[in-house]
């Protein structure tokens, strides 16, 4: 993004990458496909007739340590009935008003899709079959403030297989690390306008990206999900640990509102017109390829959000956007759910000491690395082209001067009109 900096240097005090929101999944692998469900019933001795007794006490024994963990913290446990309730919004109440600032905030609790077991009749058979399908139970919300995070949700399922969503945010986690720094910092919602020491800032976002994920996350779970470790009894079963969903933000501090509220309508008008599919496969670390195109579609939308107007370009769950945000702040981001596209370049998983080759990119937190480097280079691919805005005003600013309404006839004022010519055809 040089040539964007150089061009737009008078204007611009900061640039900012690193992660906005992760969605990080916890599973315990053995129980999360039909074959190793059937296996481990099998050693513990629970017949397919017994599932749902066995399950059911399982989860009473999750439903009353997160009371108990609750109960430790002085902190109340909700059950919201209402899907329109937002989670976030509702915690971050209870916060403010119990003066909440480290700890458990509140547990939430609501009835919502997930993926479990159940057992039913095979009539070809005549016997009954273990089946994996999507159902509905109960889920808890655990929001907290970390001491090391900051403010974070840990969601866990509390039916078989008891997956586990952990949703950080990187700005989150810097303006912790600020605070503790005492680097002074104006922040709106979730976007920092201005940094006192904006180098500093950029080293505690790249030192994220070295983080031990996967302790970390067990970590927080330890935390909450206190159950778990003597849930299934002497057999350790821990959590693989994928990211789901990670976005990726570059953030462009403005020293005025005004400078890019001038220049973000031509930006959008790029970003709509100039950029075709095959560009936004390059910024997404692919090649042009026709037979890519033929199986996924690529979607460009142009939207007004309440962060601001947004452009979203998107292919097989995978996105970049740009946000004119809070102002001042020229955001793009690179959003990716779908890692099946990408590559990295490390050792086989059947031979993990053997040579390396170019691998698909795996959701597991191991890549994660990989993952964040395809998205600043999409952000940084994005931006160069956006550079490439001809000129700095519009056609109706560069002839606002000539297009002036004249007057003639001063006895009688009005405005000329062009002569109507008469077109004869033959």
């Amino acid at each position: 993004m040089r040539l964007f900096l150089a061009r737009y240097e008078s204007q611009v005090k900061g640039v900012l990458s690193g992660f906005d929101r992760i969605r990080f999944r916890g599973t315990i692998r053995w129980l999360s496909s039909l074959r190793g469900m059937g296996t481990w019933l099998s050693q513990k001795g629970v017949l397919l007739k017994d599932l749902r007794s066995y399950a059911m006490g399982l989860t009473d024994r999750i439903k009353e340590t997160t009371q108990k963990v609750a109960e430790t913290a002085g902190r109340p446990v909700e059950y919201l009935p209402s899907s329109t309730i937002r989670k976030e919004d509702y915690a971050r109440e209870i916060a403010k008003r119990d003066g909440v600032t480290s700890g458990l905030v509140c547990v939430l609790s609501a009835v919502e899709p997930c993926m479990t077991f159940s057992v039913g009749p095979n009539r070809e058979r005549k016997l009954l079959e273990l089946r994996y399908h999507q159902a509905k139970c109960l889920h808890h919300y655990f929001y907290l403030i970390d001491p090391y995070w900051g403010w974070l949700n840990v969601r866990l399922q509390t039916w078989l297989p008891f997956t586990i969503q952990i949703v950080t945010n990187g700005r989150e986690r810097l303006a912790h690390q600020l605070r503790k720094k005492g680097i002074e910092f104006q922040r709106r919602e979730n976007c920092f306008v201005d940094i006192a020491d904006i180098f500093t800032a950029q080293q505690l976002m790249d030192q994220q990206r070295r983080t031990r994920w996967a302790a970390s996350l067990n970590r927080i779970t330890a935390g909450v999900h206190q159950s778990h470790r003597k849930l299934f009894g002497e057999t350790p079963l821990s959590h693989y640990w994928s990211a789901d969903e990670t976005e990726w933000a570059t953030d462009i501090m403005f020293r005025s509102g005004d400078d890019l509220a001038a220049l973000y309508p031509r930006l959008v008008r790029q970003a709509m017109i100039g950029f075709s599919g095959n560009d936004v496969l390059r910024f997404l670390g692919r090649r042009s390829q026709v037979q890519m195109l033929r199986n996924a579609e690529v979607i460009s939308h142009l939207g007004k959000r309440v962060e601001g107007v947004r452009v979203k370009h998107a292919i097989n769950r995978n996105s970049v956007k740009m946000y004119d945000k809070q102002g001042s702040i020229l955001r793009v981001e690179t959003t990716i759910n779908y890692t099946r596209d990408m590559k990295v370049y490390r050792a086989s998983e059947d031979d993990p000491q053997g040579p390396k080759s170019w691998q698909r990119l795996r959701k597991g937190v191991a890549d994660l690395n990989r993952r964040t480097q395809i998205s600043q280079a999409s952000n940084e691919r994005y931006l160069e082209s956006l550079a490439a805005v001809e000129t700095e005003s519009t056609l109706g600013e560069a002839t606002a001067a000539v297009c002036q309404r004249t007057k003639w006839k001063l006895s009688k004022p009005r405005s000329p009109r062009a002569p109507v010519r008469q077109v004869i055809r033959q």
